[in-house]
């Protein structure tokens, strides 16, 4: 286990990277060359892990309010994913800090914790809004009624953003942003189930990330185990639909839901052995 002593994270989607290739191309209007260095310029800085940069240039060409190719969906989605993911790493090892120096009684040391905790909150709510401001005033917004991957693309990652929202907040503001993650994660799941095969990655990864919602933030196993197994059942009953460019994707997506699986049923064993002791 890490040194910090936390527990294990239940396993959500990993971002799916993408390959640096330049070609210079024909000469383009202004706006598409200006575009195009963006998006050079996002998989320049991935190469680099260069995060921050990435997430600035993936902002700039969603900004220019057209619609993101597949690639430069993934670009933003993994761009933010980093720069997100080193905050909530750094909220949870400060926040275990914090619970051991409450213990210790050190007040001063106690304060410096806590408005060192407040600092990275703020930083992680401001990823937060900036994602949730592009999927709403463009990416969402742009989706025609037939782009279904598309929009349960975004729809998933609003879900996302609003957990992430949820893991640190409190109170009503936790209960505000708890209900606007499930409504995304709702949406997104019905036009999936609608309009996508059980075996499409972005479908699965959605039932992953919704179910992992369930089971941390809505501390609701049984939900959370119900639509993990659905959606792994459904798969493996239509694994002759694989398609082969998303066949990595799709298995590894079904063995983190599986992975899941077996933690929260021992988790749920566990409690009833803990419950009939007691």
């Amino acid at each position: 286990p890490p040194a910090h002593g936390l527990p294990p994270r239940h396993r959500c989607l990993p971002s799916l990277q993408a390959s640096l290739v330049f070609s210079p191309g024909p000469t383009q209007p202004t706006k598409m060359v200006d575009r195009e260095q963006l998006v050079q310029k996002a998989r320049l800085a991935e190469q680099a892990e260069r995060y921050d940069d990435m997430a600035a240039a993936m902002k700039n060409v969603t900004e220019l309010n057209e619609p993101l190719s597949n690639e430069e969906r993934n670009l933003l989605s993994v761009a933010y994913k980093n720069v997100v993911g080193a905050r909530r790493s750094s909220w949870r090892v400060i926040s275990s800090i914090e619970q051991k120096t409450s213990a210790d009684g050190n007040e001063k040391k106690i304060e410096m914790v806590r408005a060192y905790r407040e600092k990275i909150e703020k930083e992680l709510e401001a990823v937060c809004q900036d994602v949730l401001s592009l999927l709403d005033n463009y990416l969402i917004k742009n989706c025609s009624e037939t782009q279904y991957e598309s929009k349960v693309f975004y729809l998933k990652m609003k879900g996302d953003y609003y957990r992430y929202l949820a893991e640190v907040a409190t109170g009503e503001k936790r209960a505000t942003v708890v209900e606007s993650s499930e409504k995304a994660y709702s949406e997104a799941h019905e036009i999936s189930k609608e309009h996508m095969q059980p075996t499409h990655p972005i479908r699965l990864g959605l039932a992953l990330n919704y179910s992992v919602f369930y089971y941390e933030i809505q501390n609701a196993p049984e939900q959370a185990c119900h639509l993990a197994k659905t959606a792994f059942d459904d798969a493996i009953a239509e694994l002759d639909t694989l398609n082969e460019d998303s066949y990595k994707d799709s298995t590894l997506i079904m063995q983190l839901l599986r992975d899941n699986l077996t933690l929260w049923t021992s988790d749920q064993q566990d409690d009833d052995g803990g419950e009939g002791n007691n």
